[in-house]
C-alpha cells in the first residue's frame, strides 16, 4: 500500500494483530465487522494499516490525535492570550 507520498504504507494482516493485541483472530475480525478497527479488504483477504491501530485506542484517527497532542501542548498559551485579553478588555470597560 502507498500513502499520497508515495510512500510504504505499513499493514498488518488479522492475525498479525491479534498475535500483537493477544487476541484471537476471530475477535479481531468481530473487531473489523463493528467498525472498531478499520480493515481494507482486498480480494478476499484483509490488510489493517498501522494508523488504524491508534485508532483502536484514541478513538480517533492518527492525524486527528496528532492535533489534539499539539493542541494540548499549547492550551497555557492560548490560556495566557486570553486572560490577557479579558484583562485588556476589563481595563477599557472600566474607562467608560
Amino acid at each position: 500500500m502507498l500513502n499520497t507520498n508515495m510512500e510504504p504504507i505499513k499493514a498488518y494482516t488479522p492475525s498479525q494483530v491479534a498475535q500483537m493485541l493477544q487476541l484471537s483472530k476471530n475477535t479481531v475480525y468481530e473487531l473489523i465487522n463493528r467498525g472498531e478497527i478499520v480493515a481494507k479488504k482486498i480480494g478476499r483477504v484483509y490488510r489493517i494499516p498501522a494508523v488504524s491501530l491508534s485508532f483502536l485506542f484514541t478513538g480517533m484517527d492518527e492525524d486527528i490525535y496528532r492535533a489534539q497532542m499539539e493542541d494540548e501542548k499549547n492550551i497555557k498559551k492560548v490560556a495566557k492570550v486570553i486572560r490577557d485579553v479579558r484583562k485588556e478588555l476589563w481595563a477599557k470597560s472600566k474607562s467608560f
